[in-house]
């Protein structure tokens, strides 16, 4: 890394994203250097097999953006943290009867802490991702500068729920805070990744960079085309980074403890049982299919009862709720807007926002109460809270 140029680590992974963001910043006058992190290689029953988010192909094109681009590549072993952090707690979760998000956990431990902090020792003054999502700054007239962008023009309107200087602070006159960041949805609203982000501190936000989250997706690759990079036209990954084969099942039974998942009682709202469930980590709040049993109407998993290993069914109409309370909650601008206020709140990484009254309680939990009812609240899942195209925080929920 050279000593005039700002010095920017991209977590590259062999993708078309993080390719186009490294190459964006090349040309915007950073100092990059390419950094690929080796996160898991499954050895399962004794046979290997490969893993999606660091096998050799997607090693092979990340150095190959490299090259083409001019920039140092590295590639970092971080199986042991990655395993610790992200790997035995989604199997945790999943026997304790939860459906957890193993992203959120990887962004919280991983990537925004373990390879931010190789950044920094790196002498980066910036991490940067291939994520769909924006940062701004707040400024004096609560409107949006880009961060890591030379336009500081902003087209994107958020509502009017919440006051701005709330949700960035204030100083003792009562005028916003300027130096504090806004966490925003990424423009194409289909790839927005702000969900999964949601656990980015002000101290991470003032040091990460998203390039790709001012353009929707067909005009990432585009963009990679007319530079040429070889992974312009690679297809997206769909599955879990440590599945080998898009089986989670398989994947559970062979790394969950001997014994720890077993077939039990299903059963409908009353108690009456209707039938007999594989294994509770194989089921989730609002699932029909898979079920294995005929009933009159179709039935769906209303929840799991770890403690009496049951699982409970019931017709649609029964699976609707209109309130969750969320743990372990993070808001990005160090505190909640208000004790209490609406918001967009999404249950789930591809769900529809719901407008939400959110109450924040005196042990830090949240407690949400929705317009109407939802049909798939998960335990495990996060609840993120929105503000407009504005990410507010978001925490598990219970």
């Amino acid at each position: 890394m050279t000593e005039n140029k700002k010095r920017v680590v991209v977590a590259m992974s062999g993708g078309v994203d993080s390719s186009l963001a490294a190459a964006l910043l090349v040309e915007q006058g950073y100092d990059v250097t390419g950094v690929m992190m080796r996160l898991w290689s499954e050895v399962s029953k004794g046979v290997a097999s490969a893993n999606k988010c660091c096998s050799l192909d997607a090693v092979d094109d990340a150095r190959r953006v490299a090259d083409q681009l001019g920039i140092p590549f590295y590639l970092i072993n971080v199986e042991q943290p990655f395993k610790q952090r992200v790997v035995d707690f989604t199997i945790d979760r999943y026997l304790a009867g939860e459906t957890p998000n193993p992203c959120v956990q990887c962004n919280r431990h991983i990537r925004f802490d373990y390879l931010y902090n190789y950044a920094l020792s790196l002498g980066a003054d910036f991490l940067a991702t291939g994520h769909y999502a924006r940062v701004r700054a707040a400024g004096e007239s609560n409107r949006y500068s880009v961060i890591g962008d030379r336009s500081s023009e902003d087209s994107h309107q958020s509502s009017d729920s919440i006051d701005r200087s709330s949700i960035v602070g204030s100083g003792e006159s009562g005028s916003p805070i300027t130096d504090h960041r806004l966490l925003l949805t990424g423009v194409d609203a289909a790839k927005d990744q702000s969900y999964v982000l949601h656990v980015l501190t002000q101290e991470k936000l003032a040091r990460v960079l998203f390039p790709v989250g001012e353009f929707a997706k067909p005009e990432v690759r585009r963009m990679a085309a007319e530079r040429g990079l070889v992974v312009a036209s690679r297809h997206d990954s769909q599955d879990l980074c440590f599945l080998a084969d898009s089986d989670y099942r398989r994947f559970l039974r062979d790394w969950s403890p001997e014994g720890s998942i077993e077939p039990g009682p299903m059963v409908d709202s009353a108690g009456k049982v209707v039938g007999q469930h594989a294994g509770l980590p194989f089921y989730t709040v609002g699932q029909r299919k898979g079920l294995g049993i005929t009933a009159p109407e179709p039935l769906f998993v209303l929840r799991l009862e770890p403690a009496d290993n049951r699982l409970v069914v019931g017709p649609a109409g029964e699976l609707g709720r209109s309130q969750l309370v969320a743990r372990d909650v993070n808001w990005i601008a160090g505190q909640p807007p208000a004790p209490v206020f609406r918001a967009q709140v999404k249950i789930r990484y591809k769900a529809t926002p719901a407008p939400a009254s959110v109450a924040v309680e005196s042990d830090g939990e949240v407690a949400v109460k929705f317009d109407a009812p939802l049909r798939d609240i998960t335990p495990g899942q996060a609840a993120v809270f929105y503000d407009g195209d504005v990410c507010l925080g978001g925490g598990l929920i219970q």
